[in-house]
C-alpha cells in the first residue's frame, strides 16, 4: 500500500484541473473509483493500487517529474511569463503542474536546464555548501587577463562587492572564434548567484557574449537534443543525481 492522497489532490496535480471544478465534475458523476462513479473527492486514493479515471480516460498519478532540455534563447527560465515562453511551456510531455527549473539561465544563455518537482532535489542541487559543479562553456570578447584563471580561483569580487566562491576558468584552444578576437572558455562554479558568470567576467573587464550551460554535477548536456527539445531523465540518471546530493 501506498501513501493515500485525496481525490480531488490527485486529480488536481495530474493537470485534470482546479480543485473546484474536480469536485464539480465528480458531483456530475466524471469521476470514477475502480470502475464505481464516486460522488465525492474528498476520499483518499492509494496511487499504486486503485485506478481513477476522469469522463471514462484514466488518470495515471506520478508523484516526481525529471526532464533534463536543452534550453535555446529567448525562453525564460521560469514557471510562468506574461512576455515570453517558459523553459516549464516547452515540456509538453509533462503530467503534472507543478513542475520548476533548478536554478535559473539567462534568457539569451542555452543548455542544460533541470526542471522538476523535486524540491528536496532541487535545494540540495542549488546549495552551496553541498559543493555541486556547474560548468558552462562561453565566448569572451578579446583576451583575458593573463591572471585571469588565478583570480577565479581565489574567488572573484562582483560590482556590488559580493565575492564569489573559488570557481575555476580554463581558456579553450585557439580556434575560428579565437581568430575573430574572441576566447572559448570552460568556467566551473559551485554557486548559482544572479548573472554570476557574466558578473565574474565583467570584474576582470571583459564581456560574454555567448554562454551555454554544459552539466550539473554528473548530469551532462545531451549533444543529441536541440535547442528546445527536452527528454526525461533515465533511472540512473536520478540516482546519480540523488546520490551526489547526499554527500
Amino acid at each position: 500500500m501506498g501513501e493515500k492522497i485525496r481525490l480531488d489532490k490527485y486529480l488536481v496535480e495530474m493537470g485534470m484541473g482546479t480543485r473546484s471544478q474536480m469536485k464539480e465534475a465528480a458531483k456530475n458523476g466524471r469521476v470514477r473509483v475502480n470502475g464505481i462513479v464516486e460522488k465525492g473527492t474528498e476520499r483518499k486514493i492509494d496511487p499504486d493500487s486503485e485506478r481513477v479515471s476522469l469522463d471514462g480516460k484514466e488518470i495515471f498519478y506520478v508523484k516526481m517529474e525529471y526532464y533534463l532540455l536543452n534550453k535555446p534563447q529567448g525562453v525564460v527560465s521560469a514557471t510562468e511569463d506574461k512576455f515570453h515562453k517558459t523553459v516549464v511551456d516547452l515540456i509538453e510531455g509533462r503530467q503534472r503542474k507543478d513542475l520548476f527549473p533548478v536554478g535559473r539561465l539567462d534568457i539569451d544563455t542555452e543548455g542544460l536546464v533541470l526542471i522538476t518537482n523535486d524540491g528536496e532535489l532541487a535545494h540540495r542541487l542549488l546549495s552551496p555548501r553541498h559543493h555541486v559543479d556547474k560548468q558552462y562553456y562561453g565566448v569572451v570578447a578579446g583576451e583575458l587577463p593573463k591572471d585571469a584563471a588565478r583570480q577565479f580561483r581565489q574567488g572573484i569580487t562582483l560590482s556590488d562587492g559580493t565575492v564569489t566562491m573559488p570557481a575555476q576558468l580554463t581558456e579553450l584552444p585557439d580556434s575560428d572564434l579565437a581568430a575573430k578576437g574572441n576566447t572559448q572558455v570552460l568556467v566551473t562554479i559551485q554557486e548559482g548567484k544572479f548573472h554570476q558568470v557574466k558578473r565574474m567576467f565583467e570584474a576582470l573587464g571583459c564581456k560574454v557574449v555567448y554562454l551555454k550551460r554544459m552539466s550539473m554535477g554528473p548530469l551532462k548536456l545531451d549533444r543529441t537534443l536541440k535547442p528546445g527539445e527536452y527528454r526525461a531523465l533515465t533511472e540512473e540518471e536520478i540516482k546519480e543525481l540523488q546520490g551526489t546530493c547526499h554527500t
